[in-house]
């Protein structure tokens, strides 16, 4: 699964670093009130009987998205993004995951699609995580997807138990009935718990782990975090490409930067709305996703407004003129920045032409005059994705950290 946003973080996290799949808020146009964020807030600290010095010291505020970022009223939206970046490069070890609020403000703006509810994590009145939950309005949506992001310092004191009270209470209120997220968990010795896709496995005594797990969770999928070095691939992505490109002579390449010129529009939507349904989802929930001329125009407007560069290259059927397989690469404002390789797709019907090695190859060779000074590029992918990863690996991407997808499905409430 790939996000507009990065990664997570441990002990939980959502879809990548900002909650849900493509960094979509609020329902039917309209942010959740903070009003009744508040109240679920409120509701999930429980009873009387069961306060502790804790209740004193936490809260749980409804995150206040402003317009801009130079007015008052932004100063927890900046101290969310600084956990957020701080969090991460404690758990990973290295900074490829920080993006600016610049950069995060755009993807908390109303989405007519989905519903963003988010609130900041304060201890003794200092921000030190977010709590997140992204509830979709497609099709039949019946799962939300949420994250529990804690800085390390304040782990071990029961915050992420209220936090997982709230996000079920909150899942609840709203009709949903499965909850998912994504984890990443840290090589540690020890018992491993498999996958039950049959690839991979994490460290069972992860701190993460056990307390999903805990909680009612179970492993779905186990998802490889993996990285490029784009000083010492371009020999190999010039001799791929050039490989790759003798199977696919029913093919053109096309490729853009984002926004999307008028006349791959309604292509690049069709393509997008395939990534539920064509790539591996283990026992996940689905819900296809309806993908129109808006729905892309909001899309790039997520990328371009927050300073990011998105570029696609995209394989084009010669006969038919359909595009049938697409690879983004994205970074950031500053010219050094990592690059992270988005969604990539090629569609059922047409695999079996290299067409995925074509464009993410071209992609890639197009990107040293984009992006002349990033380091390197990172991606996600299922580990039993093997046609994926087999492109990966051959172009030089090394594994460099796992996450587990984990699925719970929430029992109805008794009064």
């Amino acid at each position: 699964m790939s996000s507009d946003l990065s990664t997570p973080a441990t002990p939980l996290a959502a879809p990548h670093g900002e909650p849900a799949l493509d960094g979509e808020p609020a329902p039917h146009g309209e942010p959740a009130s903070e009003a009744a964020l508040a109240v679920v807030a409120t509701a999930s600290k429980g009873s009387a009987s069961d306060a502790t010095d804790l209740d004193a010291r936490l809260e749980l505020r409804p995150l206040h998205v402003p317009d801009t970022l130079d007015g008052e009223d932004a100063a927890d939206f900046l101290a969310m993004v600084e956990v957020r970046n701080e969090t991460y490069r404690l758990i990973a070890g290295h900074d490829d995951l920080a993006t600016t609020p610049a950069v995060l403000l755009p993807h908390y703006r109303p989405d007519p699609l989905e519903t963003r509810l988010v609130w900041v994590v304060l201890l003794d009145g200092v921000v030190v995580g977010r709590v997140g939950l992204d509830l979709p309005h497609e099709g039949e949506a019946r799962g939300g997807y949420f994250l529990i992001e804690l800085h390390p310092d304040v782990w071990g004191q029961g915050i992420g138990r209220r936090a997982m009270r709230l996000v079920e209470d909150a899942a609840r209120e709203h009709g949903r009935t499965v909850l998912e997220t994504w984890v990443q968990h840290p090589e540690t010795g020890g018992p491993r718990l498999a996958s039950p896709t049959g690839f991979g496995s994490i460290p069972a005594e992860d701190r993460g782990a056990r307390f999903l797990l805990a909680h009612g969770f179970t492993l779905s999928q186990i998802e490889r975090y993996s990285a490029l070095d784009l000083a010492t691939c371009t020999d190999t992505v010039d001799a791929l490409l050039a490989e790759a490109a003798t199977h696919a002579s029913d093919y053109r390449l096309v490729s853009w930067t984002a926004p999307t010129p008028p006349e791959h529009v309604a292509g690049y939507a069709w393509l997008k709305s395939r990534m539920a349904t064509d790539t591996p989802n283990a026992d996940l929930e689905v819900v296809e996703e309806v993908w129109d001329a808006d729905r892309v125009a909001r899309h790039d407007a997520r990328n371009t407004e927050g300073g990011r560069t998105l570029h696609v290259v995209a394989a084009q059927h010669v006969e038919t003129g359909e595009l049938c397989a697409f690879n983004e690469l994205v970074t950031g404002p500053e010219p050094d920045e990592v690059t992270h390789q988005e969604d990539t797709l090629v569609l059922r019907e047409h695999r079996g032409h290299r067409l995925g090695t074509l464009v993410k190859c071209e992609n890639l060779r197009q990107w040293r005059e984009i992006a002349p000074w990033s380091r390197r590029v990172t991606t996600y992918n299922a580990e039993e994705n093997r046609p994926m990863l087999d492109i990966n690996e051959a172009i030089g991407f090394v594994p460099r950290s796992y996450e587990g997808a984990w699925k719970k499905v929430l029992e109805p409430q008794t009064a």
